[in-house]
């Protein structure tokens, strides 16, 4: 079973056009779709609503940046503070252009900051280009499988 990708947005709009550019790219993983930092991380600990879920990590995890609850920052923090997250590729997919952001990102161990690009056919070959990417070329570390063992 191949492993979901994680997208982590809140903006309906930004969401939407997210969604049809993976599906446009033809990627067969499923998306899991949560919108704010603290779903993302209850997803990524199996907790919560998300306590029953399939075991394992997302291929990737399309994270904005400007999050309600818990921001995008915070998330990328605790993902790469846990032994057993840390080696999921973040995927920083923000609209903000500030320094500071992209910065912080690097310095949280961020695998890619990528800013949306306003023209939608750029933002669907950006989008498809990542899930691609990050869900079918990117080798992931040894003993982080790429696919999820069935129950």
């Amino acid at each position: 079973m191949l492993k979901p990708i994680l997208l982590v947005e809140d903006n309906p709009n930004d969401l939407e056009l997210t969604l049809i550019a993976l599906e446009r790219s033809q990627l067969a993983n499923e998306v899991i779709v949560v919108r704010d930092g603290a779903e993302a991380l209850d997803y990524l600990h199996a907790r919560g609503v998300y306590a029953g879920r399939d075991q394992g990590n997302p291929a990737v995890v399309l994270l904005d940046l400007k999050l309600p609850k818990v921001d995008g920052l915070e998330v990328l923090a605790e993902i790469r503070a846990v032994a057993g997250l840390k080696s999921i590729p973040v995927v920083m997919l923000t609209s903000s252009r500030e320094e500071q952001d992209l910065v912080r990102s690097y310095e949280l161990g961020v695998n890619a900051y990528v800013v949306k690009p306003v023209d939608f056919t750029e933002f669907v070959r950006a989008i498809a280009d990542l899930g691609i990417f990050w869900a079918v070329l990117n080798e992931p570390p040894p003993g982080s499988h790429r696919y999820i063992k069935p129950l």
